[in-house]
């Protein structure tokens, strides 16, 4: 599937829906709820975060969820994070 994605430049995808799952299992459920979608472009990590409390809790945290992404899914694939 990981062969497939690349071939046809849907990795970037892959990784943002991973990502989610991840997302999903670390945070409350009723957390999970309140983020709207996760997606890559150009390295940057973009999540949208309907809550206007968590957006400011993943902005102060923001350097802690990076290096969280970039320890399980590879530092070579996120300089940034971005929450809108």
């Amino acid at each position: 599937m990981k062969s497939f994605a690349r071939i046809h430049g849907f990795e970037h995808k892959l990784i943002a829906f991973e990502i989610k799952d991840f997302l999903e299992e670390y945070l409350d459920e009723s957390l999970f709820r309140e983020i709207k979608s996760v997606n890559i472009e150009e390295k940057t990590i973009i999540i949208k975060i309907i809550s206007p409390l968590l957006k400011h809790d993943f902005q102060m945290r923001k350097s802690f969820y990076l290096k969280k992404f970039q320890d399980k899914f590879g530092a070579e694939k996120f300089n940034d994070l971005q929450i809108l």
